[in-house]
This record gives structure tokens, C-alpha cells and sequence, in this order.
């Protein structure tokens, strides 16, 4: 170091690494300040970092004031470099500055808050680097691994730090006030004037600690995460995080070439959050928290709140802010005319990254709305989007949950898809798994060195099927994390409804598990207590903040009240858990049994197609003829139908069309609206082979999605078959008892009593003249809809003329019809 002062330095642009790690030269970043030209005049003041002996400078511009005698500070417990209270707010150095400034000594940081500052457990950074107003003037500390040099700049100041050692760069100033100032940092051949990330206030407000630390912050991605901004007047990146375990947090990333020596986060009370704001940091940039745990070990951690992901298997997260303009203002404003229950809903289930493998999610919002549009479904239910790093779970064990999976692009490309999915009509329904995680060592299984988002017991932390952790429902951050997550997906990305995954697996203590293996609840009983008063603040926060939404529980057992409002207290003496509708496994189970035995049998199985009806007011239902029923062996839906190939299509279209009649919302999942004979992979998808008009049998296949459009377009236009779906005035069955005839007949009502009688014949034998019980008030019925046509592949046993009620009685009703039932088919009539 020269023994007098150098003249001042140009100093390039700031680089988009503004915390760079190692001596290596950086890359320029636009929102740096341009370089200025040196003035002819020397530089104010640099002290020597070889001697506390001052040396005096000239300036060409004279003082306004004389300068103020430095007090000599040492490092010592007396001062406030190792106070825990953050910096004052920084003010513009409007006090004059003396041209000659000599600092006699350099206040470097105690032996403790080094020591603690370079192993990572520093939980105040903020209150020992920086500029802090000490006796004598202002105390400047700084923390830069690798640097050769600091210099504070303050407009015509320059005071050159001494190096401490370690990284380690302090000086005393005798200001009267904290200046705004830069830092002029010194590495092996370059040069960069950054901010000092340790100068500035929280910026995270007090009403957002409150919250979090209440477990009510139903808006958690604002304040937890990574948020671009502009804080004091500066723009950067706010990094905060949850760790109340954690001994101390640091942030690596790209900008600092992944080395976090340098970048400690402070703790904001006792909420358990971590804060850092790093000004010059924009979009882009790849992060992680590095935590040290109680035991002083690290772990290198995604963050949980993470809006964008790397592409698995990388597993960074990255600064995301959304610049997606939303198109679908009608689609809004019109879905919450009709709650879901009583609105007509048919849903088209899909996996997006195998629909059509290869294409990103704008390029889906190019096919799938014309798709699903032309073949007449209301929603789309996507397989979970949330982030997660093995392909193979189809989503179900995430990772990112507040991250839409960069396989397909980027959070606003995923948003350009459900706008286009809205503007074509289609609503969007989202797989959401709120039942548990993975355990990967990046991710949130002991996030911060303990349990935290897993319970504490690890009886309930492990879930026995899938291998995975169990989230903690009674933590009440833990719920926060979960319900805003929740609130996030439906305010963020507009998304229509949210389908809960394993609702079973987390209602009950005893599920999957033997005896001793679970601990009953404060009650003796079995119930997830903890999961209950989750469910339902989740549904009801949900359901308060977003009208039109509607959430759909896959709950397979016979629990009380899954569709119940959460003030109504059942005879369990629970209240509802208020969802808007709940799928029928029961009815998928007993109906597909009975299709797959062939009809010389079936009659032996008849109540497993009227059993369902003995429930179904009990519940809002939905129908699923889901993803899980065409995977792992059960065979797709066409082969599990007895017969030869024209047997199975035509016991395929009978079923189909015996579903969109049956009360209750329809799903069915992608691939099965073609009769697709082979089990789906999510490697390769449908087989859109089939329906290439060069392909032998394309016709059969052609004829099957030609049905499924008809029966969603008469569908949706008949509001007999939708508008009473919850309540028992909207069916009657006409006969449920034919079993030795294979043959099930009832009627479905709109809340103007307008009916449709819907008639199946699961025998392979046409029944001429098969009469019927019918109200006497409808003078004529037409065929609606008959799945036997020669349109669809049937064999085109149909009822073309009107046909018109006789005054016999039968069924019990006061006249009856006589009608031609076409070999395994289904037909709807409707007043003519």
C-alpha cells in the first residue's frame, strides 16, 4: 500500500455478481452505475491499511468547515459493533465533508463476532457490519471474502477500509452523520462499486411478522421468499426464510459464485425468519440458503417459498417476479354465477408433460384448448404442476410448492396456458398434495436441521406407503405454509379449483398403519385432529378469498361430511370439512367390478350399480374414472370390458353414457375418451396413433371420442342431468331391480321438473318392445342419444320414430312405453 494517497480510481460497472467470492474478474451488470470520469483533483482521504499513522491529502475544493478531531477507537465490548439492534436508516451526507479526514485507528470486529460471522452463525450480521455511528464518528465495517481492498465512497469521499484479515475491512470516519455510501471493492484485477447490502433496514414489515409468527398470513409468497424490489431507494432482491432452528442462514447463489461465507442473513425476532436484502440482485439469478444447524453441521437448501425452479434434477431456486398481463376477465366475472354443485361440470383429466411429450406449456395452449373445447368438457384437471424432481411420482411428491414445474417453461408461460384454457371456455382444475413430501436432502425434510415441516414424532412423520414425511398440521406455520399455498394457486395463477390428493392418508392416525405403530389422539380416538382443523381453515380461507373456486377432496373413505359446511357439526361431532364436491371412489370401485365380468354373470353383481345411489346425496360427488384405474396392471378402461374388441367398445360407450347420467359431476382421464387399448405411461402418453386416419381401426377409436363429444354436448345443454346432482328430486329410478335383464332405467329432473329418462342394456341381446313405467304428463319421447349408432361403431339398433306413452300401468307409474334397447347400449330419451 503506497504511503500517500493515490488519486481516486475510475471504477467500472457494478457486475450482475455484486457479491463476488473468489478473485476473479466480473461481468458488467446493467443496473450498475456507468463509470465517471477521474477528476483532476486527488482523492479526499485513503488511510494507509499499513499503519494507524496518519497521512495528510490535499483537495482543491476548501472546506466549509473545519474538520473534526478523531476519537481513537479500539474493538471492544463497549462499543456498538456487537449490538444486536439493526442499523439507523442512512441519511445523505448534506453535512459538509472535510477534505482531509484521519482516522488514528481501524475499529475491527471482536474475536466472537468474526468467529461467528465466518462459521455462519451470526444471527445479527446487520448490527456489527455496515456503517454505525460511534464515538468519534462512523464506524465502517465490511465482510468480503477474497476482496484485496474496500473503500467507502460517499460522494467526494473516499476512505480506504483497513483489511483486518479474513475478509474483514473496518475504518472509523469522524462524520457527523451515516452518509449514503457505496463500496468500492477490490479483487485481483478489477474493480466493483456496489452497495452494501448491510447498510439497510428490514424489509420486511412488522404486520407481516406478526402474521407469520400468528400462522395467518394468507398472502405467506409476499412475504417469505425471494422478492425483487426497491428498498430505501435501491433495487435488489429481499431473500427471507423460515428456519427457527437454524443457529444462522446464508445466501449463495450465482451472484457470489455460490460461496455464502459472505452473505449471513439476520434473524427478525422470535418468528424464526431470516432476512437479507441484496441490492443489484435482479431476476435470473440462482439461489439457496445455506443453514447451520443446531449441531453446527450445513445443509445447502432450495427455498421453500421459491417461485421458479431449475429444471430437475438441478435443484436451485431462482428470482422470479411475474410480468404476465391476464386476457380472461370474462371468465372471472362469469364463474361464480353457479356454485359447482349445482353447475354442469365434466372434466377432461390430463398430465401435461406427457399429453403431447415434448411441448412446453405455451405451445400446449396452442392444442389443448382446441381439444378439450371441440370435445365439449367444462374443466381441465391437470396432474399436479407444483414442482418435484422425479418424474416418475406424476407430481405427486413435490418439492416446489409454490413452483410451477420447469419442464414445460416458466411461471408466466403457465399462466399464458390457463389464460387460453379460460378464454376458450375451459376451466382448470389443479392436482394439489398437501399430504405430504419427499425427503430429499435439498428440500424441507428437516429443513433447518430438526423436524420442522414434518412432525416431530417420527411415527407420524413417515407416511407407511410412499416412503415420504408427513406434514405437520398442528404447527401453526406449518398450516400457514399450506393454506397461502393453496390461496396462492388460485389468486396467482387463476387457477379454478383445486383437487386435494390423499385426503384418507391424512384424516386418520391409523392409516396404513398397525397397531402400535400410531399414537391415538387426545381423545382416544383415531382422527387426525390436527389434519381436520387444516382442512378446513384451508377450505374456508379459500372459498372466502376466491369466489368461483370450487375445491374437490379424494377422500375414499366413509367420512362424515367431507362436503359439509365447516360450522355444521355431524353426529361424529365434527363440523364439515367444506369442501365443494368430493369424488365417488365407492361408485368407480363397484361400477368398473361390474363391467368387467361378462353379462352372462353381471346379474349376479346387479346391486354394485344401484348400491351407489343408496349414498348419493350424502355428499356433492364427482365421478372419476381417474389416471389411477389405467395404470400399474388395472389395464386401460376399454380393456377392462369382457368380449372381443366390438364387445368391449360397445361396453365401453353403454358405460360412459350410463356415467354422464348418473348423479354426480364426470371425470374421465386423457386417452380413455378413444378407448386406448394400452395402459398410460407418463413417458409416452395417449396413443395418438390410433386416431391416424391411415391406421386400420382408426374408425373404432374415431367412433369412441365422437360419443364423449355428443354426450358432454347433450350434456351441457340438458340441465336435467346437472342442476339436481345433490339433491333427490332430480332422480328416480324407473326400474333398478332387472338384473336377470342386465337393465337399469331411471330419470333425471331440472328444477322446472323437465326429466330425461336414461336406459341401459348391459346384455349383448336386443329387447324389442321392452316396456317401461313413465310420468303420463309427456305425451311423446324422442332417442336423445343412443351409443349403439352406427356413428360410434354400434351395431345402429335404433328408435327413430317418436315414441308415445300407452295408459298401462307399470313400474309402478300410471303409463309406460315401449321401446327397443340395443345390445350393450345406452340410450337417453327426452320429452319430444
Amino acid at each position: 500500500m503506497p504511503s500517500s494517497p493515490p488519486a481516486e480510481a475510475n471504477l467500472p460497472t457494478s457486475p450482475a455478481s455484486t457479491d463476488a467470492s473468489r478473485p476473479t474478474t466480473p461481468t458488467p451488470s446493467a443496473e450498475a452505475p456507468k463509470p465517471t470520469t477521474p477528476p483532476t483533483t486527488p482523492a479526499p482521504f485513503i488511510p494507509p491499511a499499513s499503519t494507524n499513522t496518519p497521512k495528510p491529502t490535499t483537495s482543491t475544493a476548501p472546506p466549509t468547515e473545519p474538520a473534526p478531531t478523531p476519537t481513537p477507537l479500539t474493538a471492544s465490548p463497549d462499543t456498538p459493533a456487537s449490538a444486536d439492534a439493526p442499523p439507523p436508516p442512512t441519511t445523505p451526507a448534506t453535512t459538509p465533508v472535510p477534505p482531509n479526514i484521519t482516522p488514528t485507528i481501524s475499529p475491527a470486529l471482536d474475536a466472537t463476532d468474526r468467529g461467528r460471522l465466518l462459521h455462519g452463525t451470526h444471527h445479527a450480521p446487520h448490527s456489527v457490519l455496515g456503517a454505525h455511528p460511534v464515538p468519534g464518528g462512523v464506524a465502517f465495517r465490511v465482510f468480503r471474502p477474497f476482496a484485496l481492498g474496500v473503500t467507502v465512497v460517499a460522494g467526494r469521499l473516499k476512505a480506504e477500509l483497513h483489511d483486518d484479515g479474513d475478509g474483514f475491512f473496518s475504518g472509523l470516519v469522524p462524520l457527523q452523520d451515516v452518509p449514503e455510501y457505496r463500496l468500492a471493492v477490490a479483487y485481483d484485477g478489477a474493480v466493483q462499486e456496489v452497495e452494501d447490502a448491510y447498510r439497510f433496514l428490514p424489509a420486511l414489515g412488522d404486520l407481516d411478522l406478526h402474521l407469520i409468527g400468528e400462522g395467518r398470513h394468507e398472502e405467506l409468497w409476499q412475504a417469505l421468499g425471494a422478492r425483487t424490489m426497491t428498498h430505501q431507494g435501491v433495487a435488489g432482491t429481499r431473500f427471507t426464510v423460515w428456519a427457527p432452528d437454524a443457529q444462522g442462514v446464508r445466501l449463495a447463489g450465482t451472484f457470489n459464485f455460490w460461496d455464502g461465507t459472505g452473505a449471513p442473513l439476520r434473524s427478525l425476532g422470535g418468528t424464526g425468519v431470516w432476512e437479507l436484502f441484496m441490492p443489484g440482485i435482479g431476476e435470473g439469478e440462482l439461489y439457496k440458503f445455506e443453514i447451520t444447524r443446531p449441531d453446527g453441521s450445513k445443509t445447502m437448501r432450495a427455498d421453500p417459498m421459491a417461485r421458479r425452479t431449475e429444471v430437475p434434477p438441478a435443484t436451485s431456486s431462482i428470482v422470479h417476479a411475474s410480468h404476465y398481463e391476464w386476457n380472461d376477465e370474462a371468465w372471472l366475472a362469469q364463474r361464480a354465477e353457479l356454485p359447482a354443485h349445482k353447475a354442469p361440470l365434466s372434466v377432461y383429466e390430463l398430465h401435461l408433460a406427457s399429453w403431447r411429450p415434448g411441448l412446453t406449456y405455451r405451445q400446449l395452449a396452442e392444442q389443448l384448448p382446441a381439444y378439450v373445447k371441440d370435445l365439449g368438457f367444462t374443466h381441465v384437471e391437470m396432474m399436479p404442476v407444483a414442482e418435484h424432481p422425479y418424474g416418475g411420482s406424476w407430481g405427486y411428491q413435490v418439492t416446489g410448492f409454490y413452483a410451477p414445474t420447469a419442464r414445460l417453461g416458466t411461471p408466466d408461460d403457465f399462466k399464458f396456458l390457463v389464460d387460453a384454457l379460460h378464454q376458450a371456455g375451459i376451466g382448470v382444475l389443479m392436482d394439489w398434495v398437501p399430504a405430504h413430501f419427499p425427503r430429499d436432502d435439498w428440500a424441507l425434510a428437516e429443513f433447518d436441521g430438526r423436524p420442522l415441516y414434518e412432525h416431530e414424532d417420527p411415527l407420524r412423520a413417515a407416511h407407511p406407503d410412499w416412503g415420504t414425511l408427513e406434514f405437520d398440521f398442528g404447527r401453526r406455520e406449518v398450516r400457514n405454509f399450506l393454506v397461502a399455498n393453496a390461496v396462492y394457486w388460485c389468486e396467482e395463477f387463476h387457477i379454478d379449483g383445486l383437487r386435494v390428493d390423499a385426503v384418507a392418508s391424512m384424516l386418520y392416525l391409523d392409516y396404513s398403519r398397525e397397531p402400535g405403530q400410531w399414537t391415538p389422539n387426545e381423545h382416544g380416538g383415531r382422527e387426525n385432529l390436527d389434519a381436520v382443523a387444516f382442512l378446513q381453515e384451508m377450505n374456508a380461507t379459500v372459498y372466502r378469498r376466491v369466489p368461483g373456486v370450487v375445491t374437490i377432496a379424494e377422500e375414499s373413505t366413509a367420512w362424515d361430511g367431507v362436503t359439509r359446511a365447516t360450522h355444521h357439526i355431524g353426529p361424529g361431532g365434527f363440523g364439515g370439512l367444506g369442501f365443494g364436491l368430493k369424488w365417488n371412489m365407492g361408485w368407480m370401485h363397484d361400477s368398473l367390478d361390474y363391467m368387467s365380468h361378462e353379462p352372462v354373470h353381471r346379474k349376479h353383481h346387479h346391486g354394485e350399480m344401484t348400491f351407489s345411489m343408496v349414498y348419493a346425496y350424502s355428499e356433492n360427488y364427482v365421478l372419476p374414472i381417474s389416471h389411477d384405474e389405467v395404470v400399474h396392471g388395472k389395464r386401460s378402461l376399454v380393456s377392462k370390458m369382457p368380449g372381443d374388441w366390438w364387445q368391449q367398445r360397445a361396453n365401453l360407450r353403454a358405460y360412459l353414457a350410463f356415467m354422464w347420467a348418473h348423479p354426480g359431476k364426470q371425470l374421465l382421464f386423457m386417452g380413455q375418451e378413444f378407448a386406448q387399448g394400452a395402459e398410460w405411461s407418463e413417458t409416452h402418453g395417449p396413443d395418438w396413433w390410433l386416431l391416424d386416419p391411415a391406421y386400420g381401426a382408426e374408425a373404432d377409436h374415431r367412433g369412441v371420442r365422437d360419443l364423449v363429444r355428443d354426450l358432454n354436448t347433450v350434456y351441457r345443454h340438458t340441465p336435467a342431468l346437472w342442476q339436481l346432482d345433490t339433491d333427490p328430486s332430480g332422480f328416480q329410478w324407473i326400474t333398478g331391480d332387472a338384473s336377470e335383464d342386465n337393465v337399469f332405467a331411471f330419470l333425471r329432473y331440472d328444477t322446472d321438473g323437465s326429466p330425461l329418462l336414461a336406459v341401459s342394456n348391459f346384455s349383448p341381446v336386443v329387447r324389442h318392445e321392452y316396456r317401461l313405467g313413465t310420468p303420463d304428463d309427456i305425451p311423446a319421447w324422442h332417442e336423445t342419444l343412443n351409443t349403439d349408432t352406427a356413428l360410434y361403431g354400434g351395431s345402429d339398433v335404433t328408435n327413430p320414430d317418436p315414441i308415445k306413452p300407452e295408459p298401462q300401468p307399470w313400474h309402478g307409474r300410471p303409463a309406460s312405453i315401449r321401446v327397443t334397447l340395443p345390445p350393450l347400449a345406452t340410450i337417453w330419451l327426452r320429452p319430444a
